[in-house]
């Protein structure tokens, strides 16, 4: 590949990024990541200035275009916790750097079934960007984006139980599983079924109007990240003492070998499903 073909697919992955509902979500992962004992007021300050900052870039980017629900909710909801954190007690500030993860989680997942309650799953608003306006009314289209943002509310669902779980029953913010290894996995699903379940929809589409493409991607390819996680938390198991021994092996090698097992190419090779 040409240096000019690295730089156009660098270029493309950039636009890809800057059009998905992925970057809405950056303020809300620095705040997740950030904030802790005496670190609230940092986190809310960085979370909002990326919220702003993404506001800002998107009306450069697409001058007259409509602000976007997850947008305005990342502005609001951080410039609230700021002005909380502002006039909040001792007592208050320590509640939050306990828990405003889970409330974070809880609001994502309100924005999530706020929105698909209107008509207008969030996620529609960025696809609306990537194709012709013609589809922006399509069943298929709509129907499509109802089932992507109502799999990011299940994460966000799950990463609040979890993160209630730690912090109510276990007592412990900081536990590897129910802080980090399940709430990311909720994550990772949630970003690989916003990929592969368009291109299902895409094959069924060309499949039904009899015109050729690629097939249809296997759930394989849907498991594929999620498979590919479970070896680093076998090795963060080790590493940090987050499970007996035999867990932290027994998820290398199953990760390894599930892994192994989905890539392998299928019996009619690799082009057995046509050319785009």
């Amino acid at each position: 590949m040409s240096l000019g073909q690295r730089e156009s697919a660098a270029g493309g992955r950039l636009s890809q990024l800057l059009d998905s509902p992925v970057l809405g979500m950056t303020p809300w992962i620095a705040m997740s990541v950030l904030v802790g004992p005496g670190r609230y007021e940092l986190a809310v300050a960085i979370a909002l200035a990326l919220a702003v900052a993404i506001v800002v870039i998107g009306r450069r980017r697409r001058p007259g275009s409509s602000f976007k629900i997850l947008e305005i909710a990342d502005v609001v909801f951080f410039a609230a916790l700021a002005v909380i954190g502002i006039v909040a007690s001792p007592g208050t500030l320590r509640w939050l750097e306990n828990y405003s993860g889970e409330v974070s989680n809880i609001a994502l997942l309100a924005i999530s079934l706020g929105s698909m309650a209107i008509g207008v799953p969030f996620t529609v608003q960025y696809a609306r960007e990537q194709v012709p306006r013609e589809f922006w009314d399509n069943p298929r289209f709509l129907r499509t984006n109802y089932y992507i943002t109502g799999v990011w509310g299940a994460a966000f669902g799950v990463a609040a139980i979890a993160g209630a779980y730690g912090d109510l029953v276990l007592h412990n913010s900081n536990n590897l599983w129910t802080g980090w290894i399940i709430q990311i996995a909720a994550i990772i699903v949630a970003l690989r079924f916003t990929e592969w379940y368009p291109d299902v929809v895409r094959a069924r589409a060309r499949r039904e109007a009899g015109q050729p493409g690629p097939e249809e991607p296997p759930v394989s390819d849907l498991l594929l990240p999620l498979v590919g996680y479970l070896t680093p938390v076998g090795i963060i198991v080790l590493a940090f003492g987050a499970g007996p021994t035999w867990l932290g092996i027994a998820l290398i090698v199953v990760g390894v070998l599930l892994v192994k097992s989905l890539n392998r190419p299928s019996p009619a090779g690799p082009d057995a499903g046509g050319s785009a």
